[in-house]
């Protein structure tokens, strides 16, 4: 999981304990300046989507590219990662 990701799942009704007592069972990755600079070109590879609609998308394909294959992603919003990502991740909809 990208500490992106942390940021992006809380909404009004989280609390900080219950996030903190998720987080404690999960591996949260950094991201880097290398990082970002694979998003960008993800995101230039797929055509320019750009802002922040694909910007955290692309910073956590990003790290899922980093690990080892196989890796799966779960999302709500599939047609974003098959852009970013093409068939380099297994995509999950929740």
């Amino acid at each position: 999981m990208s500490a992106l990701t942390v940021v992006e799942a809380v909404h009004g009704k989280t609390g900080l304990a219950r996030l903190k007592w998720v987080l404690s069972r999960l591996r949260v990755e950094p991201v880097s300046q290398e990082d970002s600079l694979t998003a960008v070109a993800l995101m230039q590879d797929a055509g320019g989507p750009h802002g922040h609609t694909y910007a955290i998308d692309a910073l956590v394909g990003a790290l899922a590219l980093r690990v080892p294959a196989p890796v799966i992603v779960l999302t709500s919003d599939r047609d974003d990662w098959s852009k970013l990502c093409g068939k380099r991740v297994i995509i999950k909809a929740v």
